[in-house]
């Protein structure tokens, strides 16, 4: 069972906000949306795979202490992707355009001819 981040007293997973100090857990009063939160002094961006990228939005960017997109860079590194998980555009698909252009290019030669 998790713990509330400000006091520690246990809590259930789908709680919205702290019943024993009112903290806020969960994001926009939605269950399923986490609301992370740093550690201490340190700022979220600091280790976040979109601060990394330079792909956030988000307005508080870098010294945001909340935020609900937030990736861990170091988890991120540590994830390997497994072959499944690749999707491989198939070749015709991925040469469609030529494959077209060579297909007109080849009926205009047979007019031609005939």
């Amino acid at each position: 069972m998790p713990s509330c981040p400000q006091c520690n007293q246990s809590i259930s997973a789908n709680t919205i906000t702290c019943s024993y100090c009112g903290l806020e857990l969960k994001a926009h009063g939605h269950p399923g949306i986490d609301l992370h939160r740093a550690q201490g002094d340190a700022y979220l961006c600091d280790s976040c795979t979109y601060h990394q990228d330079d792909s956030c939005t988000f307005p508080q960017r870098p010294q945001a202490t909340t935020c609900t997109l937030y990736q861990d860079v170091t988890a991120a590194q540590e994830r390997r992707l497994d072959v499944s998980e690749i999707y491989t555009i198939p070749r015709w698909r991925k040469y469609s355009g030529w494959i077209v252009l060579g297909v007109i290019v080849a009926i205009s030669i047979v007019l031609v001819v005939i």
